[in-house]
C-alpha cells in the first residue's frame, strides 16, 4: 500500500498578540501583511478556546493536547520554579519525532528552563530561544557555554556568582545559555533566521520537519529592531509589523524551497 504522505509542519506562535492586532481583523496602526494573506490563501477559525490565557498553561495545552492543570503545571513558572513538563509527556514533537521528522524549537519555551524539562528532552532534536518570558531573569543553576557572549558590561565572574536583574533574560542553544543577557532588539530577526537555517538544513524528500516557533514578541518589554523601531506611532506597532516581517520570511523560504505546498 501506498505510504502516508508526511507534510511538514510548521507552528508560529505569537505571544501577547490580540485578536484585533492584524489587518485581517480590522487593525488599523499596524500593517500585516504576510499573516493578511494568510487568512485570504488558507483557513481561519473564528470560533475557538485556549487552554489558557497566559504563558506556561497555554503552552502546555498547545504541546501535550492536555488542560495544564492536569499535568500539574502552573499558568506561568518563573526562574525559580522548581518544575516543568515531565518529559514522559507526549508533546507534538515526541510524536513526529517518533515518525521520522526533524524537529527544532525557535523562541519561548516556558515549559521548564532547566533539564530534564528542556525542548531537547521534549521530543525536539534542537532548541534556540529565551527559555521563559523575557520580563524575567536569569537562574544561576542554567548551564553556560564556554564561549558564552557577556553583555552590558557584565563579567563572567558577576554571572557565575548569581547576577539576576529583572528584564535580563538568557538567550540559550540547546542546554547551555550562549548569551546574557540577550540583546531583545535582536530577538525577533535571531529566530527567524534560526528558523530558515533549520528549514534549509535537511532533505524534505527523505525526512519531514516540524518547525515550532513561539516568538518572545510582543510579550513586554518591547524591543524592536533598528529596522523597526519608529516605523509607526507605537513601539507595539513596531514589533507587530516585525513579527509579520518573519512570518513573510518563512514564507518566502518556503516558497524558494519548493515547499510552499508542502
Amino acid at each position: 500500500s501506498k505510504a502516508a504522505p508526511r507534510p511538514n509542519v510548521i507552528i508560529i506562535f505569537i505571544d501577547d498578540m490580540g485578536w484585533g492586532d492584524v489587518g485581517f481583523n480590522g487593525a488599523t496602526g499596524p500593517k500585516t501583511p504576510h499573516l493578511d494573506q494568510m487568512a485570504r490563501d488558507g483557513r481561519r477559525f473564528n470560533d475557538f478556546y485556549v487552554g489558557c490565557s497566559v504563558c506556561t498553561g497555554s503552552r502546555t495545552a498547545l504541546m501535550t493536547g492536555c488542560h495544564f492543570r492536569r499535568l500539574g503545571m502552573q499558568p506561568v513558572l518563573f526562574p525559580n520554579s522548581k518544575q516543568g513538563l515531565h518529559p514522559e509527556e507526549a508533546t507534538i514533537a515526541d510524536v513526529l519525532k517518533g515518525v521520522g521528522y526533524r524537529t527544532a524549537c525557535v523562541g519561548k519555551w516556558h515549559l521548564g528552563h532547566l533539564p530534564p524539562c528542556l525542548p531537547t528532552y521534549q521530543g525536539f532534536d534542537s532548541y534556540f530561544g529565551i527559555p521563559y518570558s523575557n520580563d524575567m531573569w536569569i537562574d544561576p543553576a542554567n548551564k553556560l557555554a564556554k564561549d558564552i557572549v557577556i553583555r552590558e558590561g557584565l563579567t563572567l565572574g558577576e554571572v557565575k556568582a548569581g547576577h539576576k536583574k529583572k528584564n535580563w533574560v538568557p538567550l540559550m542553544r540547546d542546554e547551555e545559555v550562549i548569551e546574557y543577557p540577550v540583546d531583545q532588539t535582536t530577538i525577533t530577526r535571531r529566530y527567524t533566521e534560526e528558523a530558515i537555517r533549520f528549514i534549509e538544513s535537511g532533505d524534505e524528500r527523505q525526512q519531514p520537519f516540524f518547525l515550532y516557533l513561539p516568538h518572545t514578541m510582543v510579550h513586554l518589554p518591547l524591543a524592536a529592531s533598528a529596522e523597526f523601531a519608529g516605523r509607526t506611532d507605537k513601539l507595539i506597532w513596531d514589533c507587530i509589523e516585525e513579527v509579520d516581517w518573519s512570518v513573510g520570511k518563512i514564507l518566502e523560504c518556503l516558497k524558494k524551497n519548493q515547499l510552499a505546498e508542502n
